[in-house]
């Protein structure tokens, strides 16, 4: 089914920068987000589940790595993907502090980002909505850090170039 990847955290960088597909998926609550809504922010879209080893190892860091950036310059958005009864899942949720957007989708090999032939897998988008990295395997917050922040000098982006989004 999917395979599990452990090794050293490697963001590999898409080789030619394509627009992101919009896509649209609902949280626990039912409420839906596009990835559009988070345009001017960089956007962590990680895909997980519950049975994941590696996947519940790098929560702690994507919990850290979303609260100290969310009000500037970056997001995650925690896709489920996995078949969960949703009750047991908001409680799971809840249980590992998770205060990031978990959002619910099929568990397709096939996402509107790209492949996931194993968990997890992260995909960055800019804040110009191009899907720009994608990892297999656990990431941790100061692999996301350092990424974005050399992304953003490269790109010539200070703190005050990210739009405000509410959420």
């Amino acid at each position: 089914m999917y395979r599990f990847f452990c090794f050293l955290v490697l963001l590999l960088p898409i080789p030619a920068i394509a627009e992101v597909a919009d896509f649209s998926l609902p949280d626990l609550d039912g409420k839906m987000h596009s990835l559009s809504d988070y345009r001017g922010k960089w956007v962590v879209v990680n895909y997980w589940a519950t049975w994941c080893p590696p996947c519940l190892e790098e929560i702690p860091g994507l919990v850290e790595f979303h609260d100290s950036r969310k009000d500037r310059d970056a997001v995650v958005l925690g896709v489920n993907h996995e078949e969960a009864d949703p009750e047991w899942l908001e409680e799971f949720v809840e249980s590992h502090f998770i205060t990031y957007p978990i959002l619910r989708a099929e568990p397709e090999p096939e996402t509107p980002l790209g492949p996931v032939m194993g968990l997890p897998t992260t995909f960055i988008v800019s804040p110009q909505g191009k899907l720009i990295a994608r990892q297999e395997g656990a990431i941790t917050r100061e692999a996301l850090e350092a990424y974005i922040d050399r992304k953003n000098k490269e790109m010539n982006i200070g703190p005050s170039a990210f739009l405000q989004v509410d959420q």
